[in-house]
């Protein structure tokens, strides 16, 4: 595998958490450095990691030490990170979504085209056991030629446990923005890129009471539509039925279900790496538990990041920009249809990323 990639964060907020323990398990990916606006914060969530640098953001990107940036800020500031760490001619890998809006993310991706530099971005989670499990059985044709899906999340909002729950419900936010990017990379990832949509939204409440923390009892202004739902048209004809809300208390929908001629699948919650792949094939009684067939083994955030660093020269990373670009335009996209009442072709397309099979996390990445 040769020398580890160096990184450095930007943003040390609760997600970076999760990446630095799935960091500190893969041999591809060095932790060498974070900023944050808040210096204290920052060192404090480096302090399981001694000899990790805290820095400003300008020292992080001007570090000759650093190959990828890890951009883990706020979704408004995703682009600006984004374009710094492209300027200093570093690969960058953001999380979701790649940025505020698709034409941030066009300028990301253009500039990264100039510089000749590579660009990831959460989710990751589709690399996991659950989804390529469930990929696999959809690719050697177990029910046949898919026709339709379904994806819901359903939940009476953020603001209940979140103490800043406020960019939830800012513009940029809502549900789709938010859960969305998981579940449409999933459904793509199984059932490829999407030509059209189609959608309808729309709001409970105009305020929002944050139930936690020191501003508990605050009220947040709600500036977005907290119930989105939509008919995505895939290339290959199938039919994903899309509903994200902030509105709802509690559902017993399946987070993913795909149906093709010949049996259905349960695709486990795409906010995960793992979880129960079901089948229900045409012929026989009831549903039967898939075993783990493909994806990486106990992944973890931050395995798509490695998976960028173990991709060769122009190769895409399988949580790779162009996918990121393509479910940002789709959800963004669901949003003009949901608002204008008519349906929208896409302009942006992307390569069914390839395939992850069986591997363990702290093993050589799989190309």
């Amino acid at each position: 595998m040769g020398e580890p990639v160096n990184v450095g964060v930007v943003g040390c907020g609760a997600i970076s958490a999760q990446y630095f323990r799935t960091i500190e398990r893969l041999p591809q990916v060095r932790l060498v450095a974070v900023a944050d606006l808040d210096p204290d914060r920052a060192g404090e969530a480096v302090r399981p990691y001694p000899g990790t640098d805290v820095l400003g953001v300008a020292e992080l990107m001007a570090d000759p030490r650093i190959d990828v940036v890890l951009n883990l800020t706020v979704p408004a500031a995703h682009a600006e990170i984004a374009l710094q760490a492209i300027a200093a001619g570093k690969d960058v890998y953001c999380e979701k979504p790649l940025a505020a809006n698709v034409a941030d993310a066009a300028r990301v991706l253009r500039a990264a085209g100039e510089a000749g530099v590579r660009v990831g971005c959460a989710p990751d989670t589709v690399l996991g056991t659950g989804t390529q499990t469930a990929r696999m059985a959809i690719d050697h044709g177990l029910i046949g030629r898919p026709v339709a899906a379904t994806a819901t999340m359903l939940t009476p909002g953020h603001e209940r446990w979140h103490p800043n729950p406020d960019f939830y419900y800012a513009p940029g936010g809502g549900p789709l923005l938010d859960m969305g990017p998981y579940y449409v990379t999933c459904l793509v990832t199984l059932l490829g890129p999407v030509t059209r949509v189609v959608g309808a939204s729309g709001r409970t409440r105009a305020k929002r009471t944050i139930g936690s923390g020191p501003r508990q009892g605050e009220e947040v202004p709600v500036k977005v539509d907290t119930h989105v739902t939509g008919v995505l048209v895939h290339e290959s004809g199938a039919l994903s039925t899309l509903v994200m809300s902030f509105d709802g208390v509690a559902t017993r929908s399946p987070n993913i279900e795909v149906h093709g001629e010949k049996g259905s699948l349960v695709v486990p919650d795409p906010n995960h790496f793992d979880g129960a792949v079901l089948a229900s094939v045409l012929g026989e009684e009831g549903w039967r538990e898939l075993p783990v067939s493909a994806g990486y083994v106990e992944a973890g955030r931050g395995v798509g990041l490695a998976d960028l660093a173990s991709a060769g020269s122009g190769a895409e990373p399988r949580a790779g920009g162009s996918l990121a670009f393509h479910v940002l335009d789709v959800m963004e996209s669901l949003l003009d249809a949901a608002r204008s009442g008519t349906a929208v072709t896409l302009a942006s397309t992307c390569e069914r990323p390839l395939p992850v099979p069986l591997r363990p996390l702290a093993g050589e990445l799989d190309r």
